[in-house]
């Protein structure tokens, strides 16, 4: 299978990487049968699982049409495009995506109850990552290292992108939602003019609260050269902050950023909103003003300096491209990705992983576990069995069930996230095994005062390490500690477990 197809590059519009070179290579015994088949069936299972080959939906001839490496002309195979052209399928996609925008805001500062904001006299709005876009829903152009200058960034670049059939910019919803109020609101959306004197000279009457948009542009084909923002964003967000004692800064990002101002005493808000797609605006009003009560959770950590991570920026863009070595990363980390490479290097984050605040509090207590398994024994390695997708299945038989209550202490109704972390005895593991992995999490909504149980399933997988040696799931000897809570520095909660192995 190529993707996107042929390599109209090469100047044949038949070459491929594959295609007839599989042939000869089936010929001259440089790839077996069995290598082929397995190829196969790994890119034929989800097309006979998803019913492809008799009712899916056709295809939009448009697609080709806006498909740079045309499918048609660079191809041995011609594909049918019999379908409708240019099909509206939208349908209420559009409450999904604001919904799930919203989901996947991180509120990481919230000081003295900022926010949600509650009818401000005066809005302040600044930076380039706030306004609609100048150069089309979906420029052509190249866009350098850091993307577009004005226009806030909703998805991702190259192949992480996709055509807008609309965008709501976050400045457009909050002129929006501010009119309801009869809020004020100035705005400046050039970094170049918001970071000037005369620039901010000209905002009047002194915003209640100054909200900031910073942007990460990212996509295939080059690294990030710098865990900053882009666009200066450093000096952005303390020109703001430097006439606006209630400063909110809010990032729309691929990835974790430094934040050199998150301890300024005038910024007291941070939110961390991602990519949020074409209801993006909307998606972030309804969680400034507390439609949505925010539960996104910290997918990576963020740390206070970028020699705080252990994984090498690698700028393509002054890599010499003669030097066979100028791309080689070794993936010496291992195992130690993100959170547990801050645990076993003993490095305070900024914000850990699966961190994130709520406007309301919740509580976890009661942490039980339950040994499921007959008799209680459980075996070292997993009992021989057919090997299906994602390896052998009793791989995926559960072996301990924990519960733990949650509470929500607060005032308002919201979505509580409890984590279950797992940590394997170091006296029976290989060097290189992390600190505590995380083996569950959940998210669930309660309501001010309520209590709710949630359970987490431990699997085979889940209390096993793989032992390069024989080349298997390995349940180690020895006790292993569960901990429960609301991130990966905040379990207050343990338990011990031990799988009396045979």
């Amino acid at each position: 299978m190529d993707m996107p197809g042929g390599l109209p590059s090469s100047g044949n519009d038949a070459a491929s990487y594959f295609g007839g070179n599989i042939t000869t290579a089936i010929h001259n015994g440089s790839l077996s049968e069995a290598r082929l088949n397995d190829m196969i069936a790994r890119v034929m299972t989800p097309y006979f699982y998803l019913k492809q080959n008799s009712s899916y939906p056709t295809v939009d001839p448009g697609s080709s049409e806006l498909n740079s490496f045309s499918p048609q002309s660079n191809s041995q195979f011609r594909f049918i495009l019999n379908g409708t052209e240019d099909r509206d399928v939208r349908e209420d996609h559009a409450t999904l995506i604001r919904n799930l925008g919203a989901a996947s805001v991180v509120l990481l500062k919230n000081t003295n109850h900022t926010l949600p904001l509650s009818a401000p006299k005066v809005i302040g709005v600044f930076g380039n990552d706030a306004a609609d876009f100048t150069d089309g829903l979906y420029p052509a152009g190249g866009f350098g290292s850091v993307g577009y200058n004005i226009g806030t960034l909703a998805v991702g670049g190259g192949s992480g992108s996709a055509r807008f059939s609309y965008l709501v910019s976050p400045l457009e919803a909050i002129k929006a939602r501010a009119a309801q109020d009869g809020s004020l609101v100035q705005y400046i959306t050039d970094n170049v003019a918001a970071t000037s004197a005369i620039g901010l000279g000209t905002i009047y009457p002194t915003p209640s609260v100054c909200l900031v948009f910073l942007k990460t542009f990212v996509t295939e084909g080059y690294d990030r050269t710098s865990y900053l923002a882009d666009w200066d964003s450093t000096l952005l967000v303390t020109s703001v902050a430097g006439i606006c004692n209630n400063t909110v800064v809010i990032t729309h990002s691929g990835g974790p950023n430094v934040m050199p101002w998150a301890d300024n005493p005038n910024v007291t808000g941070i939110i961390a909103a991602h990519l949020p797609g074409q209801e993006t605006g909307n998606s972030l009003v309804d969680i400034l003003y507390g439609v949505v009560n925010p539960s996104g959770r910290l997918p990576y950590t963020i740390g206070y300096n970028a020699s705080d991570w252990n994984a090498p920026i690698i700028d393509v863009s002054i890599t010499d491209a003669t030097d066979p070595n100028a791309f080689q990363d070794d993936f010496q980390e291992g195992l130690m990705i993100d959170y547990r490479h801050f645990d076993s290097a003993g490095i305070k984050p900024r914000y850990e992983f699966g961190f994130g605040l709520s406007y309301t509090t919740f509580s976890v207590s009661n942490l039980m576990i339950q040994n499921v398994q007959v008799g209680g024994n459980i075996t070292a390695r997993p009992p021989k069995a057919p090997t299906q997708p994602g390896g052998n299945p009793t791989l995926y038989d559960v072996l301990f069930h924990a519960t733990v209550t949650v509470s929500n202490t607060g005032a308002r109704a919201g979505q509580a996230v409890p984590q279950l972390y797992l940590s394997l005895p170091k006296s029976s593991t290989p060097s290189g095994t992390p600190v505590k992995v995380l083996r569950g999490f959940a998210k669930v909504s309660i309501e001010p005062g309520e209590i709710t149980e949630v359970g987490f399933d431990l699997l085979r997988r889940d209390i096993s390490y793989w032992d390069i040696v024989s080349q298997d799931w390995v349940v180690p000897e020895g006790e292993m500690t569960v901990r429960v809570g609301f991130s990966s520095r905040d379990l207050p909660l343990t338990a011990t477990i031990r799988a009396r192995t045979k």
